[in-house]
């Protein structure tokens, strides 16, 4: 069975949102399956694959192009990690999929693929190296996400032409990116948008003084909040976890270096307090006013 799913999303340039129109092929015809992705207007297109699919695509002639890669994983204490890659057309007529199964095929952690080519073959050299390095750099500034790439990729050597070219190419790419599950671009909390009414909120308990934030994700604790580095006898399961998991995030100060991610105002207040506290409670704005109350003038 083939599923085409068509979804009208919206992007925001210059302060001005206009619809776009992304159409998903269900290869497989389930959504867990492989994807064929593009945009109307756009000469691009988008691959997700499972890895365990990888061997079903073998026909696909777009996967024998130039084009860059993501491999998507978790780590060993289930952090989301991505490794970007680049492949060009080798003698035998193979590109992305060659590549991806070639020297990749003996590491672990990572479970699909997304790989972006073009309808009309027009990567160079030159295109993808520039590619895999602003992907690659974009995914570091973003911080969602493990970047496994043990080197700066080189940008190559490009007109300004190409470059402007190739700008409006990642734009496009981010959308897509979004649309198949990885927000491997997107910043932990949003660039200042003149619509975003959520407020900066500010927890003190114990030894702990943090600062954070809603988001649609959930609750962004920032970079620079000092962490109660005691526990209490009642402190959550769950935040004795995420107290491990993060441990790298947190200096010998008690200070995080990271903005870390919460699926919860609470959840972040009992990873910051270390002991089971109320977010809704605990979070307020600099006027003192508390998230419960802030949530019921909305």
């Amino acid at each position: 069975m083939i599923i085409l799913v068509l979804i009208e999303i919206r992007i925001r340039r210059e302060n001005m949102s206009r619809g776009k129109t992304l159409k998903l092929f269900l290869i497989d015809g389930e959504p867990s399956g492989r994807i064929k992705c593009s945009l109307a207007n756009w000469t691009g297109i988008a691959y997700k694959i499972p890895r365990t699919a990888l061997d079903k695509c073998k026909n696909i002639d777009f996967l024998k192009q130039t084009g860059v890669y993501f491999l998507f994983g978790t780590d060993n204490s289930d952090n989301p990690v991505v490794y970007i890659g680049q492949a060009g057309i080798r003698k035998n007529g193979k590109g992305l999929l060659l590549r991806i199964q070639e020297p990749h095929n003996s590491i672990d952690y990572w479970t699909e693929a997304i790989m972006f080519t073009t309808t009309n073959n027009s990567f160079g050299p030159t295109e993808i190296s520039y590619l895999e390095n602003r992907f690659c750099n974009m995914a570091i500034e973003a911080g969602r996400y493990s970047v496994k790439n043990g080197n700066d990729p080189n940008p190559g050597n490009i007109t300004e032409e190409t470059e402007s070219e190739l700008e409006e190419f990642i734009d496009y790419a981010k959308i897509v990116m979004g649309a198949l599950g990885h927000k491997v671009f997107e910043p932990l909390v949003p660039i200042a948008d003149p619509a975003d009414n959520e407020p900066n909120l500010y927890l003190e308990y114990s030894k702990a003084k943090a600062t954070g934030k809603r988001t649609s994700d959930g609750f962004v604790v920032f970079k620079g909040s000092v962490i109660n580095p005691s526990l209490a006898k009642s402190c959550p399961e769950r935040t004795i976890k995420d107290r491990e998991k993060y441990a790298n995030k947190i200096n010998k100060s008690n200070v995080l270096t990271n903005d870390i991610l919460f699926s919860s105002p609470s959840a972040a207040a009992a990873f910051v307090g270390g002991a089971s506290l109320s977010g809704n409670a605990l979070w307020k704005d600099g006027d003192g006013v508390s998230l419960k109350d802030i949530i019921g003038k909305t």
